[in-house]
């Protein structure tokens, strides 16, 4: 069992803290595996296994348990010393009808410390958020960063990092490709697999979704144009053109269905200049190049807004908050901002090019502020300042 360092040590620190641990991710991207990861630290740390109460709803284990009051009942049954703190695991347990008034239940009386997995928003939008207003910590976990990739096929000593990296952009980042790469016609099956679960559990089934052709329609139109700006306009007028007739309101409707079950990526455009959001007009990423390129097919793949989609998140994963900057009629890839940091993005596929290279500096240039702008690119070049712009390869700013 591989480790989930950057997951795992936030789960470490908030470890006793009176505060509900939400882990949320899309399905397979390891949220199982790191709650096992965490029980190995807690034995490790000399709790006693009888204090760990684990379930996992998606185990035929707990097929029975579907109400609150069985899940109430079970976990009261394992609590035998009150003088004791236990830890309860529970993995996706969106599966038990009512299942906040257990976990609130517990939180207010009893001497736990509580850690859930779900694989829809819905988790936090349920009365989970209403009841446990400000009690709860939510970790968004992701299929592998390429830092992680690169540890999870240590093994493989013969392939140069370009490659790995080439062998990342195709399959993805999702834990149980890496077990399939030594036999690689099973990732299509695999990754079909797992798109058809998440689009039929987590997005037709809980939404009763009329119309399961159109929504597939609209996450392929947004696979093939990640990167680029679109409107729910413009993405209602191009699938009924192509035979789909539908409106902006259904379209809208969907994507945060697309959201909510962390299968697409909405960046929102910010005005430099006028310091607000813009409301329309914004981008939209996938979660796995696995997954997108199964959608898409490898054919007129556009490299650059590929690199984009990786960067934007591994730029999530370090915990920014993530806009598109928008100074005049000038594009800035990525404004990266945390409380007390600001970076600027461009990501370019290569600035090689003398017009490419102004192209890709002219908005950056544009901005009057000192904070830091990067141009990241798949160029390997000695030349890495110009005006104190910074040019930093990909997979030495993925390597970080």
């Amino acid at each position: 069992m591989k480790n989930r360092d950057i997951y795992l040590s936030q789960l470490i620190k908030f470890k006793n803290k009176s505060l509900i641990k939400v882990i949320t991710g899309l399905r397979r991207s390891g949220k199982s595996t790191l709650l096992s990861l965490f029980e190995n630290h807690l034995i490790e740390s000399g709790i006693k296994k009888n204090q760990i109460i684990r379930m996992n709803f998606e185990s035929f284990d707990f097929d029975e348990i579907v109400s609150y009051k069985e899940l109430y009942s079970y976990i009261n049954s394992k609590i035998i010393d009150k003088n004791k703190k236990y830890y309860i695991l529970l993995d996706e347990v969106q599966q038990v009808s009512s299942w906040e008034k257990v976990i609130n239940s517990f939180l207010v009386d009893a001497n736990v410390d509580i850690y859930l997995t779900g694989s829809n928003a819905y988790l936090l939008s349920s009365e989970l958020s209403t009841l446990l207003s400000g009690r709860y910590v939510e970790i968004k976990m992701q299929p592998l960063s390429f830092k992680e990739h690169l540890n999870f096929i240590e093994s493989d000593k013969e392939s140069t990092i370009q490659e790995k990296f080439n062998q990342y952009l195709e399959y993805g980042g999702l834990p149980t490709v890496v077990e399939l790469l030594d036999n690689k016609d099973t990732i299509g099956p695999f990754l079909e697999g797992i798109y058809n679960t998440v689009i039929m559990k987590d997005v037709i089934e809980r939404n009763e979704v009329r119309d399961a052709a159109l929504l597939e329609s609209l996450l392929k139109f947004i696979a093939a144009n990640i990167g680029s700006i679109v409107s729910t306009k413009k993405i209602s007028d191009y699938l009924t053109s192509s035979g789909r007739k539908t409106t902006s309101d259904t379209i809208d409707n969907y994507l945060k269905m697309l959201e909510n079950a962390f299968i697409i990526y909405k960046a929102n455009r910010y005005d430099l200049k006028g310091k607000m959001f813009l409301k329309t007009l914004e981008k939209y990423y996938i979660v796995d190049m696995g997954i997108r390129n199964k959608l898409t097919g490898l054919r007129n793949t556009d490299y650059g807004h590929v690199l984009e989609n990786i960067v934007y998140l591994e730029l999530l994963r370090r915990g920014y908050d993530i806009s598109i900057g928008k100074i005049g009629t000038l594009e800035v890839d990525f404004v990266a901002t945390k409380p007390s940091e600001k970076i600027y993005y461009q990501v370019c596929a290569t600035i090689m090019d003398d017009k490419t290279r102004e192209r890709e500096l002219r908005p950056l240039k544009s901005i009057s502020d000192n904070y830091p702008k990067y141009i990241l690119t798949m160029d390997q070049t000695v030349f890495n300042d110009y005006s104190g712009i910074k040019v930093k390869n990909i997979i030495d700013f993925l390597m970080q």
